[in-house]
Parts: C-alpha cells; sequence; structure tokens
C-alpha cells in the first residue's frame, strides 16, 4: 500500500520505489483514467515543491493533446503539438526540462505559479500515447535526477497502458 513516509534521503532509491509503487497500484481491470488518476496522486505527493502534476492524452486524428487525469488547479485542457512545453515534448519526442518557463518560447500558462516544468513524452513503438507533466513554483526545481527517476516511472506507466487505449 502507498505511504508517503517511506521515502527516505536518498532520491535514486525514492525513485525506483514510487516506479514500483506504480506498478503495484495499477489495477489492469480498472480504466485507463481511473491507473492515471492514482499515478498523479502518487506522484503529486511523492514531489515536494509542485504545483501540478498530470497527463495530457494524445487524439491523433486532431494533433494534439487532450487534458487527463491529473493533481493541480484546473488546466488548459487542449494544446497543440509543437505549442508550449507539453507540445514540444511530442513534437520533438524527448523531455523537455525547463529551468524557467518565462523563459520557453510560446509556454503556455495555465497556472500563474508555475516557474519550472518538466514533461516526458508517453511513446510506445514509436507512438505517442500522451504526457506526464509537472509544473513547480520555483525555478530550477527539476534536475537530471529528477528526470532519469521521472522517464523510468514515465516507462513503467507505458508498458502497464492497456493496447486499446493508444
Amino acid at each position: 500500500m502507498f505511504r508517503a513516509s517511506a521515502y527516505g534521503g536518498n532520491r535514486e532509491e525514492n525513485y525506483k520505489l514510487v516506479s514500483e509503487q506504480a506498478r503495484s497500484l495499477w489495477e489492469s481491470s480498472l480504466p485507463l483514467s481511473s491507473n492515471l488518476a492514482n499515478m498523479s496522486a502518487l506522484l503529486k505527493h511523492f514531489l515536494e515543491k509542485t504545483n501540478w502534476v498530470g497527463f495530457y492524452l494524445w487524439d491523433a486524428p486532431r494533433e494534439e493533446l487532450v487534458l487527463g487525469p491529473f493533481q493541480g488547479l484546473p488546466a488548459c485542457t487542449r494544446i497543440l503539438s509543437g505549442k508550449g512545453v507539453c507540445g514540444a515534448a511530442v513534437s520533438e519526442r524527448r523531455t523537455q526540462r525547463v529551468a524557467d518557463v518565462h523563459l520557453f518560447p510560446g509556454h503556455i500558462a495555465c497556472d500563474s505559479a508555475s516557474e519550472s516544468e518538466i514533461v516526458i513524452p508517453l511513446i510506445r513503438n514509436g507512438a505517442v500515447l500522451g504526457v506526464l507533466d509537472i509544473d513547480a513554483p520555483e525555478r530550477n526545481r527539476f534536475d537530471s535526477m529528477d528526470q532519469a527517476g521521472l522517464e523510468t516511472i514515465a516507462g513503467t506507466i507505458v508498458s502497464l497502458w492497456p493496447d486499446h487505449s493508444g
């Protein structure tokens, strides 16, 4: 079962633990939205100094991301490929780690408190499923260890994602 108090001082080990917790929380009999809701809650409680944690799901025919389960203030509901940090993660098919969102060309400000952001694209067999988007109310919140740990967790989520949903 999930216990926030289980996280100690070793960040690398903590990310491994959260990846294991994500795997144990996922229930294949549930709708994707239920599982992603649990994933966003798990990550929001694990990650200190964040103000928004959630998912945008890829709508291939419209070439846009659509808001999925999240923790935080109400957010933008649609983001075109190539627009903002989330759209850049999709179009470039790589993680976007932004130390200062105010310096990112075309940044889409859904929460005015956001100062930094990391977006990990969720890709399986070359197909975009969506993105994991995390905002923080301070600049330079995310470092290379956060990126590696979150990419591992995103990989776990992609491995559990049902085939019929993406």
